[in-house]
């Protein structure tokens, strides 16, 4: 019974270590959507420029040395800087270019509720159109009137 149960486990194993060695090696295609052409400063997956060849290059290199998708991404930042990075750092400086469309975005969606809130409390207070305003004056309800009954048909 222990045997069958340690066949088991040791076939489960074999079948499973594959997956994880291909699940943690780096696929170029997967980088290159996260990198740029340091020359086009555009994502290296769509640069056709001589430089973003000698860069598929050098990661077809490191994945062939087999490092991970983080170490061949310090290697590209090692070798031709930081602008290398699709995304910015999370930290430092970068960290604004998460930071200020948020805040923007709150900004802009806390003026328009004052907005909103000050356009609502006008119209109920009679100042302007608004869901209480009174309507057409017996003169103008008159003409109105009047005017309907030359296009009826």
């Amino acid at each position: 019974m222990t045997a069958r149960v340690v066949t088991i486990a040791a076939l489960a194993l074999a079948l499973l270590a594959p997956t994880t060695v291909a699940a943690e090696r780096a696929s170029l295609t997967e980088i290159e959507k996260q990198v740029m052409c340091p020359v086009c400063g555009t994502l290296l997956q769509l640069a056709e420029s001589p430089q973003a060849q000698r860069e598929r290059v050098f990661i077809d290199r490191l994945i062939d040395e087999g490092r991970t998708e983080a170490e061949i991404k310090d290697a590209l930042v090692a070798e031709y800087g930081d602008e290398v990075l699709a995304l910015p750092p999370d930290s430092g400086f970068s960290l604004s270019a998460y930071v200020v469309p948020i805040v923007a975005f709150l900004i802009a969606a806390a003026a328009l509720a004052v907005g909103v809130l000050r356009w609502r409390r006008a119209g109920r207070k009679g100042d302007g159109p608004g869901p209480h305003a009174q309507g057409p004056s017996a003169e103008d309800s008159d003409r109105l009137d009047a005017d309907l009954a030359r296009y009826d048909l």
